[in-house]
C-alpha cells in the first residue's frame, strides 16, 4: 500500500528551445497538480554578444507564446495550474550562462528587485535554480548565500510561494548545490534532479540506484524522478522509466516528475509522456 509520501506532482520545463509551444498544446490532467516552469530567466544582457549583469535578470523564454495574458490565461481555464521560472540554464545563445556574482550583497539586491518585477508582470508562482556553470571566484559557499538568502526574500515578501533547484550528476556543480541544500534546504521545497543526464544505457535498477544516492545527497528533499522527451539521455520510457516510477510510487516515494521539454515534444510531434506521467501521478 502506498504511503501519504507520494504526490501528484508534474512539472515541465517551456519555452527554451524556440519550437512556438504554448501552454494549450500540453495535455493538463486535472487530477495532477501542474507547474510549467518557463525557461529562463538568466542574469545577462540581452544583447550581442550577451555578457552577465550582476542579478539583473532578463526574460530569455519565447515571450511571444508566453506571455503575461498567455500565462493568466492557462491559470485561468486550469485551477490545478501554476506557472513558476527557471534561472540561468546553460547558454545565453552561444556562450555559457555562468553564475558570475560581483558580490553577494549586490547579485542578491539586483536579484530579488528585477526578479520581483518579472514575477509580477508574469504572474508567477515560484522559481527553479538551474545554474549550471560557475565563474571561478563565485565559490560553493557564495552560490548558496546568494540563492538562498534570494529565495528566502522573495518568499518573505509574498512574492512566490515555492523554490526548486535543479542539479545533476557532475563534480563540481553538485558541490554548489549541496551546499546550498546544507544551509536552505528549508526554503527549497522541491528538488528537479535531472536525471536524464545519466548515460541512455541506464536501466531501471540503475535508475532507482541513482535515485537513492540523490535523496541522500539531498536528504529529506522532494527529488522529483525526470526524463527527457527526445529520448536522447537517461533512462526511457521505453526502457523502463514509468516502471521505475511505479516502482517508487509502491514505495510511497514518487514525489513527483518532471519533463524536459515540452518544447521537445512540441518538435516531436507528440505529448504522449506528458500524458503517460500524469495518468501514473494522478493515482498517488
Amino acid at each position: 500500500m502506498a504511503t501519504a509520501e507520494n504526490s501528484n506532482l508534474f512539472r515541465e520545463y517551456i519555452g527554451a528551445q524556440d519550437k512556438g509551444v504554448k501552454f494549450t498544446d500540453v495535455p493538463i490532467n486535472s487530477n495532477v497538480q501542474f507547474h510549467f516552469i518557463l525557461a529562463f530567466a538568466i542574469d545577462y544582457t540581452t544583447s550581442n554578444p550577451p555578457s552577465p549583469t550582476n542579478g539583473q535578470f532578463n526574460v530569455f523564454w519565447d515571450t511571444v507564446n508566453l506571455s503575461p495574458s498567455a500565462v493568466a490565461s492557462i491559470k485561468q481555464s486550469h485551477s490545478n495550474v501554476k506557472v513558476a521560472l527557471s534561472l540561468g540554464g546553460y547558454s545565453v545563445g552561444d556562450i555559457p550562462a555562468t553564475f558570475h556574482p560581483t558580490s553577494t550583497d549586490s547579485w542578491v539586491s539586483n536579484a530579488v528587485s528585477s526578479l520581483t518585477s518579472i514575477i509580477q508582470q508574469y504572474h508567477l508562482d515560484g522559481i527553479d535554480i538551474d545554474y549550471e556553470n560557475f565563474i571561478s571566484s563565485a565559490n560553493a559557499d557564495t552560490f548558496a548565500e546568494c540563492i538562498g538568502r534570494l529565495i528566502t526574500t522573495l518568499k518573505n515578501n509574498g512574492v512566490i510561494k515555492f523554490a526548486s533547484i535543479a542539479p545533476y550528476e557532475d563534480e563540481p556543480l553538485q558541490t554548489y548545490y549541496k551546499a546550498l541544500w546544507a544551509k536552505y534546504s528549508n526554503v527549497i521545497d522541491y528538488v528537479n534532479f535531472q536525471f536524464y543526464g545519466y548515460p541512455k544505457s541506464t536501466t531501471v535498477s540503475q535508475f532507482l540506484g541513482y535515485y537513492d544516492t540523490q535523496s541522500s545527497n539531498y536528504q529529506g528533499g522532494k527529488i522529483l524522478t525526470s526524463l527527457i522527451s527526445d529520448d536522447s539521455k537517461g533512462l526511457t520510457p521505453e526502457n523502463g522509466f514509468f516502471d521505475a516510477c511505479q516502482t517508487l510510487q509502491n514505495q510511497g516515494r514518487l514525489f513527483g516528475i518532471f519533463i524536459w521539454s515540452a518544447d521537445s515534444s512540441k518538435a516531436k510531434g507528440s505529448f504522449q509522456y506528458e500524458t503517460q506521467a500524469q495518468a501514473l501521478l494522478a493515482n498517488a
